[in-house]
């Protein structure tokens, strides 16, 4: 490897996921000279493009989290920036239904929690709830006006094109191989058709699910700040022909995940998922016999579902920093105030809420790296 070429840039963010695109946009519109490399064949092929494309209100997350602060700050601005770049996207809102009274105090909990992170909740039930959701079996529920869906792939192009007009690249099919730092300085080790070796002043390690196998194996990184990693595939159910839907349903959230819900995409069609299954190992596959189990989960708020039309989708896969029975864990911003490294910054764990969180992630790794 000693006698591959040696490149220099001011900056290099690792994975062009949709976090990585608007934080190499955010570093290129202050005049760094950005490159962001990327392992796979394009962008946002990984976790960006698996999920249910949804901008969140930031009901769930503890007061005060990353996750808390960046969604809410980070769907402001996704809504403001949809508008300026005319990016396809609807605010649908939500309802986050309890299927029996038992489930009403855990439904109180979080419009709690929702008020405590600035987000307003609507309690409804009785006559009123049901004529807002004539089909659906609930006996309360919150709506959140703030909800919407996104064409993400819309997104990351506009986050491309700002790039580019900064100045900065993006390179695909071009994996780091190796990583370290050292005197200011971090060197990685890049493969792919021209390998070679890139030293830069600034790195940001946005790789989603490679994230913490990149910092783990990083020359100069304390390893001690590697967090474990697990992984949570849901998979995505989609549904044919026509529905009485315009607004997204949720119910109780279940542990890891928010459960099996009914999203839209931007053309009205309807999609159940995800549901969580703990796995070891990389796999995208959607067995279409899960079909049975998301028809039951559904049928009891959605009676007149019927199974005959549910076709397998696709899966995602939620990089998680605690594993099964464990509390959720908050987004990681790593930077030299805690490992000790300069312009170096290692994102661990952002999963959901982070398509939505990604323009106030962004702004979060800038103030870091001035």
């Amino acid at each position: 490897m000693s006698g591959l070429e040696q490149l220099h840039i001011d900056t290099v963010v690792i994975g062009a996921g949709v976090v990585g695109l608007a934080v190499a946009r955010r570093l290129a519109a202050e005049g760094q000279d950005v490159l962001v490399v990327e392992s796979g064949d394009h962008f946002g092929e990984g976790m960006s493009s698996r999920n249910s494309e949804v901008i969140h209100g930031g009901l769930y997350y503890p007061t005060g989290s990353l996750k808390a602060r960046l969604c809410v700050e980070g769907r402001k601005m996704l809504y403001a920036h949809c508008r300026r770049f005319r990016i396809s996207h609807r605010r649908t809102g939500k309802w986050v239904i309890a299927m029996d009274e038992q489930q009403h105090s855990a439904l109180a909990s979080i419009q709690q929690q929702a008020g405590a992170n600035g987000v307003p909740l609507s309690w409804h039930e009785g006559a009123g709830l049901s004529r807002a959701l004539p089909d659906v079996t609930a006996s309360a529920a919150l709506f959140s006006a703030e909800t919407g869906i996104i064409d993400s792939h819309g997104f990351m192009l506009s986050l491309l094109a700002e790039l580019e007009s900064h100045g900065g690249q993006l390179v695909c099919r071009t994996p780091v191989i190796g990583a370290g730092s050292a005197d200011d300085w971090h060197s990685l080790t890049l493969g792919g058709e021209m390998p070679c070796i890139l030293h830069a002043r600034r790195v940001v390690n946005a790789a989603g699910l490679a994230a913490v196998a990149i910092a783990r194996h990083w020359a100069g990184f304390p390893s001690h700040h590697c967090p474990p990693q697990y992984m949570a595939r849901g998979c995505y159910f989609s549904y044919s022909g026509r529905h009485p839907f315009s607004s997204l349903i949720y119910p109780v959230p279940e542990p890891g995940g928010l459960g099996i819900h009914l999203t839209l995409d931007l053309a009205g069609a309807l999609r159940f998922g995800p549901d969580v299954e703990w796995i070891e190992t990389e796999d995208y596959h959607v067995d279409p016999a899960r079909a049975q189990e998301f028809a039951d989960s559904v049928r009891r708020w959605w009676p007149a579902l019927d199974s005959k039309r549910l076709q397998p989708a696709y899966a995602g896969i939620r990089t998680k920093l605690t594993g099964p029975g464990e509390p959720a864990a908050d987004f990681q911003i790593l930077d030299a105030s805690a490992h000790g490294v300069p312009g170096l910054v290692q994102l661990f764990g952002i999963e959901s809420p982070g398509l939505t969180a990604s323009l106030a992630i962004a702004d979060r790794v800038a103030q870091v790296l001035a």
